[in-house]
């Protein structure tokens, strides 16, 4: 473990997560009994989701919903050099705190600013740990990350660039396209595991085709509006190629 004095303002964005947010945060409370620093942002739950956070967070932030917004919100309150960015129904190992401390702090020609986990699904299937693969090859061939991959970053550099791009979708890919102007992602091989319940309700494939699609689309300049409404099952969008 390094011995710099590296402490993490961990920020969980929550909209009704209820069902998964104490088993989430119960995986991060050696790390508070280590000076960590737990955040959540909520976005507005309706259901017991705060409730359920009282005793294991720091801190609880309120503010509007959208999770670039909510994530910014939680970092506006971090008082740690170094953030770290999870999903609400993410699990982490428990050396994924001493990782990320050795990263940040590695002795290299490039200095490391910021970096992801390999992810895992909560569903063992093979299609699934085929599908993580997947995902992990192709965020360090691309030097960008997703928000499943539990992004980390040095504080001073996150607040240079302004923060999440607040976005209604693809925040995780617009600040990785910021982040790797400056530095390489440092791409840890350890995993975190996500919850495997979207592609479980709607389908693998579906959800697949669906993932490259707003990619694709979104890499031809769709607004991240339109992008959110077809996620969250609206209207397609008309594709405007730019010029």
């Amino acid at each position: 473990m390094s011995v710099r004095a590296i402490k993490l303002s961990i920020i969980v964005p929550t909209l009704n997560e209820s069902g998964c947010i104490r088993s989430t945060l119960l995986a991060l409370q050696h790390l508070r009994a280590d000076a960590h620093q737990v955040i959540v942002a909520d976005g507005g739950s309706t259901d017991d989701t705060v409730a359920q956070c009282q005793g294991l967070v720091d801190s609880v932030v309120q503010c509007r919903a959208g999770r670039a917004i909510q994530m910014n919100a939680g970092a506006g309150v971090a008082r740690h050099d170094a953030l770290w960015f999870l999903h609400a129904d993410t699990l982490v190992p428990a050396a994924a705190a001493d990782l990320i401390i050795d990263a940040l702090d590695a002795d290299t020609d490039v200095v490391p600013a910021w970096g992801r986990f390999n992810v895992r699904f909560s569903n063992t299937a093979t299609v699934f740990s085929l599908i993580a693969w997947c995902m992990n090859k192709r965020s360090c061939m691309t030097g960008i990350a997703t928000g499943d991959q539990a992004i980390f970053v040095r504080k001073s550099l996150f607040q240079q660039l302004g923060g999440f791009p607040e976005i209604d979708l693809m925040e995780d890919i617009a600040l990785s396209r910021l982040l790797r102007r400056f530095a390489p992602p440092v791409c840890l091989s350890a995993t975190v595991t996500t919850s495997s319940r979207r592609w479980e309700r709607h389908g693998v494939l579906r959800t697949v085709l669906l993932m490259w699609k707003l990619r694709l689309l979104y890499f031809f300049g769709v607004s991240p509006r339109r992008l959110a409404l077809m996620y969250r099952g609206g209207p397609a969008p008309v594709v405007r190629h730019r010029l």
